[in-house]
């Protein structure tokens, strides 16, 4: 029986999600999902860690667990009042992979040193009797530098990559031994220099809402604006007020 009231959002505002907001910093991330027909007929949900080592009552894992509730009340999917009652298990699993070197080219000016060098200019001298001669004296000219162009230049770099998997299950008893069916998941990363999981966690939260029970062929590149509507909307939370908020005056455990 579905609950009094269900958080959703039309399909047409959460792509203006993306397409709006404020100019600020835009990142990419990687988004891989897959999904079953059958997906679409599982409505409720239970959100349970993928990683007993998270620890569900961990600040950052609540944090965490806000995001995507927020994120599937987008595509009108509500949490069930208990285990028994839902559709189906949604598995959390979020972290940073070891890190990795990597070789990148950037780009670097190039300058040139134009002009300069010795002249030699008359000027008028006054002799003690008061009496005017020109003399060619030398003047020195600093060369001054101009840009000519851009050259590229290896850097290696090491790079931090930020992850969170969704994974949604039936809610069934395991059958002669084999797990639930999956009905859909959802994969996103992103990776740069970067070490800040929870920067990251509500931008790839805000990722998932257009790929939840969808099926994206193969690895899709999106761009998410930090202080988009969006991600604003993921920070806000179920109670319309910010999550990150609730635990900033708190250290929560580093992953």
């Amino acid at each position: 029986m579905p609950p009094a009231r269900r958080y959703f959002w039309p399909s047409l505002a959460v792509a203006m999600l993306f397409v709006t907001g404020c100019a600020t910093s835009t990142y990419e991330v990687k988004v891989d999902a897959i999904s079953k027909p059958v997906a679409a007929d599982a409505q409720s949900y239970r959100i349970k860690s993928k990683d007993p080592k998270l620890g569900e009552e961990s600040l950052r894992y609540r944090e965490a667990a806000e995001f995507v509730r927020t994120a599937l009340s987008g595509k009108g999917l509500y949490e069930a009042p208990s285990d028994a009652k839902a559709d189906m298990i949604v598995e959390l699993d979020y972290g940073i992979d070891a890190a990795r070197s990597k070789i990148e080219r950037v780009s670097v000016p190039v300058y040139a040193q134009r002009g300069g060098g010795v002249r030699y200019d008359p000027v008028p001298v006054t002799d003690s009797k008061g009496n005017v001669s020109m003399r060619t004296v030398a003047v020195y000219d600093p060369p001054r530098n101009e840009l000519v162009g851009f050259d590229d230049m290896p850097r290696q770099v090491t790079i931090y990559e930020k992850y969170l998997r969704l994974s949604a299950r039936e809610n069934k008893p395991a059958n002669e031994g084999r797990p639930p069916s999956e009905l859909w998941s959802v994969q996103v990363s992103a990776e740069d220099e970067s070490k800040d999981l929870r920067k990251y966690l509500p931008m790839m939260a805000s990722a998932t809402i257009d790929y939840i029970g969808k099926d994206s062929s193969s690895q899709t590149v999106v761009k998410v604006k930090e202080k988009s509507p969006g991600v604003e909307f993921i920070k806000r939370g179920m109670s319309g007020e910010s999550t990150t908020l609730e635990v900033k005056s708190t250290v929560a455990p580093k992953i």
